[in-house]
């Protein structure tokens, strides 16, 4: 199996759980920060759109790449020396005013979010005991959405007061958060060649289960996300609501994402299936139909917790299934190419809300983009099979055991 086959290390988990939670709301400073700036010297849509391209194509391009490098690499030699360079390349942000460089140094930034990501979901299996994944899962994802949840007030609070340099170093800083992991976290993991060869070849699509799960995500996310560029006009348009209402609004869906995470954390690995993953998805579009339909924009608030839940929900989800049916010797490709998918989904439906926006009314791309996650999520539903009695990470597969530092 994929797991530790000792006691669970929940100092590890706390301590991977701070880190992210510090680097979550780092990234989420300097990005914020940085579309301020943008904005604010007079640059238009192109540059911000730019900025948030940057951000998120490494991820999905590199992840083949990055996803062989962190089965292979030692964990603590990757987040030591990632960590940074991505502090030094904040701390340069911090100096640079031209449009071009700014996003060329967010594009690396991004290079190493595609490393660090998939070795830090490798790592939580090996912290723990299967019994106890959902848990460490939702322990770690929140801390993740804690961060989410800090930052771009902070960045807004931090740029009117004292200016963008002073966020930039901060956030600078803040990804030493995963210096301290790399160098305080017990639990390690490097999978030598040898090791990589005698598990198998990994491919995603070898395992049904996991390639319907990545679909049915991938599809609902693209749909979905274009919410990120709607709603602010339906929200301050359409329902003609305050800045701060609508700051209420946006915190929302991540104070949702918290709950989700500890409420479904407490949850048994086998209760945690594919069936559980569609339903979750089918209900969080579920709730922002609801929403396209309300008058205030008070209604949006326990409609998009709600829809934050299900998507706390299937996080942990995701984690437990991915880490239960591959073997640990893949974890970092199969944690790699499945972000990668969500990211270029998420993408892609930012792509597409631009020209939406303007040319059709907010309330009726907001009923759409539900709309289209529903269809995606029912449309998996014929492509959902019983498990088998043994997942393919089981089949004739020995076990790879921790390297735990002494």
């Amino acid at each position: 199996m994929s797991f530790t086959s000792a006691d669970s290390r929940w100092a590890d988990v706390y301590l991977a759980a701070a880190g992210r939670a510090i680097s979550v709301c780092g990234d989420l400073l300097a990005a914020t920060t940085l579309a301020l700036v943008l904005q604010q010297s007079g640059h238009g849509g192109f540059a911000v759109s730019g900025l948030l391209v940057a951000a998120t194509l490494p991820v999905t391009v590199l992840a083949p790449l990055t996803g062989r490098l962190v089965d292979r690499a030692d964990s603590r030699t990757l987040l030591v020396l990632v960590g940074l360079i991505q502090a030094l390349v904040c701390a340069v942000l911090a100096f640079v005013a031209q449009p071009v460089l700014i996003i060329a140094l967010v594009a690396l930034l991004g290079c190493g979010l595609a490393v660090t990501q998939p070795t830090l979901a490798a790592l939580v299996p090996r912290m723990v005991r299967e019994a106890d994944l959902p848990r460490a899962s939702g322990v770690v994802q929140t801390a993740g959405q804690a961060g989410m949840l800090i930052a771009p007030a902070l960045a807004g609070i931090l740029v009117g007061q004292a200016g963008p340099r002073l966020p930039l170093l901060l956030s600078a800083a803040s990804y030493l958060g995963l210096v301290g992991i790399g160098l305080f976290v017990r639990t390690r993991r490097g999978v030598s060649a040898v090791e990589t060869v005698e598990s198998g070849p990994f491919r995603l699509r070898d395992d049904r289960i996991l390639t319907v799960m990545t679909v049915a995500v991938a599809a609902v996310v693209g749909g979905v996300s274009a919410i990120n560029v709607f709603e602010v006009f339906f929200i301050r348009e359409t329902l003609g609501a305050s800045t701060t209402v609508y700051g209420f609004v946006m915190a929302s869906w991540t104070v949702g994402m918290v709950i989700g995470s500890l409420t479904f954390g407490r949850l048994r690995p086998h209760r945690l299936t594919m069936p559980l993953v569609l339903s979750l998805l089918a209900f969080s579009c579920v709730a922002v139909l609801a929403g396209s339909a309300v008058g205030a924009a008070g209604w949006l608030i326990p409609l998009w917790i709600a829809g934050g839940i299900t998507n706390g929900g299937l996080n942990v989800c995701t984690t437990v299934i991915i880490a239960s049916r591959v073997p640990a010797a893949s974890h970092g490709r199969a944690f790699a190419a499945f972000t990668a998918a969500i990211q270029g989904a998420g993408l892609t439906g930012l792509l597409v809300a631009g020209p939406l926006a303007e040319n059709f009314e907010p309330r009726i791309l907001v009923a759409g983009a539900g709309a289209a996650g529903l269809l995606a999520a029912l449309a998996c539903l014929p492509l959902m099979r019983s498990e088998p009695p043994t997942t393919p990470a089981d089949a004739g597969r020995p076990e790879i055991r921790d390297n735990v530092a002494a």
